[in-house]
């Protein structure tokens, strides 16, 4: 299990510098992929639904909580930490069993292929609509002005 982990780990890493994220944020990408394909592998015997929803679930977690850790988006994190979960071999399938006109292999491998994507979705969605309903995500700021704290601070310096 350590091979494919430290395999998801080099590739959200070289993922984070072509997408362009931050510098500093590289080994932090890296380390969410890393989490969430780990996870994929040891809740894989659930199902495959049940383990990409529940890695998702572990990636925007972890994603979330670098966000505020590290002053950045979490979308920094959640878009290239994704990277090991995404069924690229069954879109690449899906499309080959298109062209070759084989429409039984076609339905399945696209049925499979959306489940999956659905599933990364649906894990994504419970963490960030739980995040939000909870306040996590509110930014504090001055009944006198309007502005964030930080904000309020910097203009009061000016004072």
């Amino acid at each position: 299990m350590i091979a494919p982990v430290f395999s998801a780990f080099l590739g959200v890493f070289s993922f984070a510098i072509l997408f362009h994220a931050p510098r500093r944020s590289y080994l932090a990408c890296a380390l969410c992929g890393a989490v969430a394909w780990a996870s994929y592998l040891l809740a894989e015997s659930l199902g495959l639904f049940l383990a990409t929803t529940l890695a998702a679930i572990v990636l925007t977690l972890l994603s979330r909580m670098l966000s505020v850790a590290m002053k950045m988006p979490s979308t920094v994190f959640i878009v290239t930490g994704i990277f090991p979960l995404v069924p690229g071999a069954g879109i690449y399938h899906t499309m080959e069993y298109c062209i070759q006109g084989n429409t039984g292999a076609f339905i399945t491998e696209g049925l499979h292929t959306l489940a999956m994507a659905g599933a990364l979705a649906i894990g994504i969605l419970v963490i960030d609509s739980t995040w939000r309903t909870r306040g996590c995500h509110r930014v504090r700021h001055s009944h006198r002005h309007g502005l964030p704290e930080t904000a309020r601070r910097a203009w009061r310096a000016g004072d």
